[in-house]
């Protein structure tokens, strides 16, 4: 995960682009008391969720020694799977 200062600060940096969107009310004003608290903008916030959003999908993907063992097995044994499954 990327450090929370250093995402601040890289992010300051970077070329911003506009976006609106709608969120739950109760999320809202959580997101707007966690800012004032932090004492950080609401869109340093988002970007914060959005970053690490991104990172759990990325690491959601099964890595490819894994599939590759899941095939292997599939290829050795897969009629024992579907007799096992009916």
């Amino acid at each position: 995960m990327i450090d929370r200062e250093f995402n601040d600060r890289f992010t300051m940096i970077q070329t911003r682009e506009k976006f609106a969107t709608q969120v739950n009310s109760k999320i809202l004003k959580a997101v707007r008391a966690l800012s004032e608290a932090e004492g950080r903008q609401i869109q340093a916030l988002v970007e914060e969720a959005l970053t690490d959003l991104l990172d759990k999908r990325k690491r959601a993907k099964p890595r490819a020694n894994v599939m590759a063992a899941y095939l292997s097995s599939h290829e050795k044994y897969g009629a024992l799977y579907k007799k096992l499954a009916e």
